[in-house]
């Protein structure tokens, strides 16, 4: 961060907006190519008004989408480069364990892409994590490479690395506004910047931006209720600090999914969560009333006295925390329609901080016309159809 006494900067290579992870690791990248790059930050650091605050996320290999497994190996890689870089123990490997029905096509599919041939059964899953329940006729698949990244961990760390390397990071400083052209000038509460190249990434509030630039994107922030569960007897439940994160797949109970993580951030409490929300303003999102209804804690309640019964089945915390998904829950990484100089990360829909370091290459590589290192396809702006028309 600029020092208030010195002059301020106002030209840069590369502006990029929004200082989350992706923001964070795509300056990253630039900054390690040697370009002169400022990242902005609306609000003070650090905060939890947007998608990257939290003490922990799940990596893993198992996706069941190939484009996204083929990335997870450089992903890995380029966390642990990082925890080299800052001398930072940024992941825990725990494993996981994929829950839903024998032959659900998405829980077949990370099979396959874990190169894995067991499958559990209830009895084999209780013996093995006996906090574990599974339903009669349920599998459950393991993902041994998996594990738990230090979220706020591991943001302080890229950003520590992007100012080593010469960046600049502004927070507390809201842009206004952009005016695109082969220069870009963005404007915001504390001065004007120049550069050639700009790259948003910021969150749930990037549709608003690109609105600005003639662009309507189907972002939609929702308002996740991240929910922390006691043991009801300390220690004999199973779900320590050393047992592995979940996910479910093709459960009927829970149409998007639930996951969770062992007791890391508050001793003795499991998080799970729904991986759905309520739609919401990212400017409103910690107005809704505690009385307002919460039909996510009844569905995890739920299936916490089910798969999960060493567990009290009403939570003891509850945080907030955003996502922005798109309808087809793919990412948003591509250059604007009109303004080539112009490039978008956006729509994480809820899986994208494990695969920041390779999102911020990817969309650093875009900035710079250099070759993508992944294919691209599934993250094209096009496939959503009327949005060229907005920008026209």
């Amino acid at each position: 961060m600029s020092a208030p006494s010195q002059p301020q900067k106002s030209t840069y290579d590369v502006i990029v907006i929004g200082a989350g992870i992706q923001g964070s690791f795509t300056a990253y990248h630039l900054a390690q190519r040697h370009k002169d790059t400022l990242l902005l930050e609306q609000f003070l650091l650090p905060h939890s008004r947007g998608s990257s605050h939290g003490q922990s996320r799940i990596i893993r290999s198992a996706y069941p989408q190939e484009y996204y497994s083929r990335m997870m190996p450089d992903s890995f890689r380029l966390w642990q480069q990082l925890e080299a870089e800052t001398s930072t123990t940024l992941y825990r490997q725990t494993g996981l364990v994929l829950l839903g029905p024998p032959g659900e096509p998405e829980l077949e599919a990370c099979r396959r892409s874990l190169g894995v041939d067991e499958v559990l059964d209830a009895a084999a899953l209780a013996q093995r994590f006996p906090g574990f329940h599974l339903q009669a006729g349920q599998v459950a698949v393991l993902d041994s490479t998996a594990g738990v990244l230090f979220a706020d961990r591991a943001l302080r760390a890229v950003q520590e690395v992007f100012h080593r390397h010469g960046g600049t990071l502004r927070d507390g400083e809201k842009v206004l506004h952009i005016e695109p052209g082969a220069t870009v000038t963005v404007t915001t509460t504390a001065g004007v910047y120049k550069a050639p190249r700009l790259i948003i990434t910021a969150g749930a509030w990037t549709g608003a931006f690109v609105e600005q630039l003639g662009l309507r994107l189907p972002l939609q922030p929702l308002r996740i209720n991240v929910c922390y569960w006691r043991e009801k007897q300390p220690g004999s439940a199973g779900l320590g600090s050393v047992s592995p994160c979940f996910l479910t797949l093709g459960l009927s109970q829970a149409p998007h999914g639930i996951y969770g993580l062992p007791s890391i951030e508050y001793p003795g409490l499991m998080k799970v969560c729904h991986h759905h929300g309520s739609p919401t303003d990212p400017e409103k999102r910690d107005q809704a009333p505690s009385s307002a209804p919460r039909p996510d804690i009844a569905l995890l309640s739920s299936f916490i006295s089910s798969y999960l019964p060493g567990l009290e089945t009403q939570p003891a915390v509850v945080e907030t925390c955003l996502y922005t998904n798109t309808p087809d829950e793919d990412f948003i990484l591509d250059r604007h329609p009109k303004f080539s100089n112009i490039v978008i990360g956006a729509g994480f829909s809820g899986h994208g901080f494990k695969l920041a370091p390779v999102v911020g290459r990817l969309l650093c590589e875009l900035s710079l016309g250099e070759e993508p290192s992944h294919n691209m396809a599934h993250f094209a702006i096009t496939r959503f159809p009327g949005v060229l028309g907005a920008a026209q």
